[in-house]
């Protein structure tokens, strides 16, 4: 039993490490940044406002229809605030990892793989972007006013299935950032492809599954599960059927689906990374 507890000691500590140095790299970043105080208030500013473009863009559509697929503005503010901000977190917290590419093409990351850290915590941490907290607060204050215009029984399980539903789908939508960049260890070029998932699918789940035809819906369900991020939760809470037809319970697997995405980003990641032979190979 003791030699059994040397694997689950290593990794403890690999993610002690991991964490320890994405904290220092990202803290090393965020002094940077407010070196120049003026200029974050002003690229912070830029993002809240170009961010907010996608929602203004829907209330553009609410001065002619009174519903989207069947749901009220309010409703799909609900849809949206939670899709952005669970989005914004995973961008702030590990969006760099979809510059991966350029690192591999340039040779770049040979310098990360001599490092006395994680090459992943250093991916993910390196030039630590503070002002995507411009798009975070954007989607928390769409959130917010559609939290109390939404016509919601608040139940204790209702209340609590919120702030799941934003933690889950921050771990989804990282899951799928590691995963993209992981995929660059191979093609090297493919962050406009990985830009599609989760750039893509933040957009996809800001309006309700009615608008969309089956298939896709199945595909980001039982594919790429990105439904798990705010339409099957956020559905749950609403009380509106799923266009799948999908038992109730699945409302409340984000958590297990996050960690089990999680478990499957990081798999891959370690196959990129062992098959890096270094620019040139």
């Amino acid at each position: 039993m003791e030699l059994d507890a040397f694997p689950t000691r290593t990794r403890l500590s690999t993610l002690t490490d991991g964490l320890r140095a994405y904290g220092m790299i990202a803290a090393m970043w965020i002094r940077s940044t407010m070196t120049y105080r003026a200029s974050f208030v002003m690229t912070t500013v830029t993002s809240f406002v170009v961010t907010a473009f996608d929602f203004i863009a829907i209330l553009l559509m609410f001065t002619h229809v009174d519903a989207l697929g069947g749901y009220q503005l309010g409703e799909i503010a609900f849809l949206y605030g939670a899709a952005a901000t669970s989005f914004g977190l995973a961008d702030l917290l590990v969006g760099s990892t979809e510059r991966l590419g350029r690192r591999v093409r340039d040779g770049t990351l040979d310098t990360l793989l001599v490092r006395p850290a994680p090459v992943l915590a250093q991916v993910a941490a390196d030039r630590f972007a503070l002002r995507r907290l411009g798009r975070i607060t954007q989607g928390l204050l769409v959130l917010g006013y559609g939290l109390g215009t939404v016509h919601v029984e608040w139940t204790l399980l209702n209340l609590l299935m919120v702030p799941m539903m934003l933690v889950s789908g921050a771990l989804i939508f990282a899951a799928v950032f590691v995963a993209g960049g992981s995929f660059q260890f191979w093609a090297q070029d493919a962050a406009e492809v990985q830009n599609a998932i989760t750039y893509g699918g933040n957009t996809l789940l800001q309006y309700p599954p009615t608008v969309f035809a089956k298939d896709l819906v199945r595909g980001v369900t039982f594919v790429v599960p990105l439904a798990f991020v705010n339409w099957l939760p956020a559905l749950a809470v609403l009380d509106r059927p799923y266009p799948l037809d999908l038992p109730h319970w699945f409302a409340y697997l984000p958590p297990v689906v996050a960690v089990l995405c999680c478990w499957l980003a990081l798999l891959a990641w370690r196959a990129g990374l062992r098959s890096y032979r270094s620019t040139g190979s």
